[in-house]
């Protein structure tokens, strides 16, 4: 491939991904729904189950003990995967408070996925593959420290798995716990949560 025909590839994959992320910030999605960017097509996810809600809220309540002032906890916000260019909308995600506060409040642009601390998943019925592979490696490639998966429908039994140390695509470090056992998060978390009541 001559020069010239990477440059004109690379000029139309990124007015694709401007004219995406253009159409993501327009969409009136539905309440409950979430809208995300992956593979080059928008992607409409619906409401998760109730369980998962209740998942999420204990995820949320466990790591509001523990946080740094500068850091915050987030449930609807849209991270860019810059080296794939994909937009997610994670179940939890902590990110530096200043990403949120300084963003152009007439603006909907997403967080670089890199600026995230802690990115967590909860699956549903319908996506459990996307969160176990697709998103895993995604996180991976964005060098998301910490990739909190929690998998209610992992064969072996409702799990939560603790993925670090990213690198080359891949996380390198993992530790799993079923329901009902306690998982714990490196620093700056430096914590542990129950699992006792989450709702499988």
């Amino acid at each position: 491939m001559t020069a010239a025909m990477v440059e004109n590839h690379q000029s139309l994959e990124r007015r694709s991904w401007d004219y995406l992320l253009e159409t993501w910030r327009g969409l009136d999605v539905p309440e409950g729904w979430r809208a995300e960017i992956d593979e080059g097509q928008i992607v409409l996810v619906p409401p998760p189950h109730a369980h998962h809600n209740g998942v999420a809220a204990k995820v949320h309540r466990g790591l509001f003990k523990c946080l740094p002032d500068d850091l915050e906890i987030y449930q609807t916000l849209g991270i860019h995967i810059a080296p794939l260019d994909r937009l997610y909308v994670p179940d939890v995600v902590v990110v530096p408070s200043r990403l949120v506060d300084e963003a152009d409040p007439d603006g909907n642009d997403p967080v670089d996925a890199s600026e995230a601390l802690l990115v967590a998943e909860i699956t549903s019925k319908s996506n459990a593959r996307d969160d176990r592979t697709k998103k895993y490696r995604a996180y991976a490639r964005a060098s998301v420290p910490v990739y909190l998966l929690i998998d209610r429908f992992d064969t072996r039994g409702p799990t939560v798995t603790v993925f670090t140390e990213p690198g080359d695509g891949t996380y390198k470090h993992s530790e799993s716990v079923p329901f009902g056992k306690p998982f714990a998060l490196p620093e700056p978390f430096g914590t542990t949560i129950p699992t006792a009541d989450f709702p499988a």
